[in-house]
């Protein structure tokens, strides 16, 4: 309808298709990054476990519960695997709420 009305491609996507589709967007990247944070089994499977290189914080976890005395490390990293899981939820309810909001609900 925009477009018979004389708006423009970038103006119809901007303001019309960008913000219908923000929702399913946003979700996808919430799912996304909570994959991307739990994947333990294709990275040590696929490319090991090369420090510097292919180190993801699973595996970094996996491989301090594996040194003697690398507990206390392996308890940090997933302190901050929690911290960030929590972070990424809050920030995930707050934009959520202000599209829902934004959006008319």
């Amino acid at each position: 309808m925009a477009r018979t009305l004389g708006a423009n491609s970038f103006r119809v996507f901007f303001t019309i298709t960008l913000p219908l589709a923000g929702r399913g967007i946003f979700a996808g990247s919430v799912l996304a990054f909570a994959r991307a944070l739990g994947e333990f089994g294709a990275t040590i499977t696929f490319v090991s476990n090369i420090p510097g290189e292919t180190r993801t914080l699973p595996t970094a976890i996996y491989t301090y519960t594996q040194v003697p005395g690398g507990d206390f490390q392996a308890a940090q990293l997933a302190a901050v695997a929690v911290i960030l899981s929590l972070l990424a939820l809050l920030v995930s309810e707050f934009l959520s709420r202000r599209i829902s909001a934004r959006i008319g609900g």
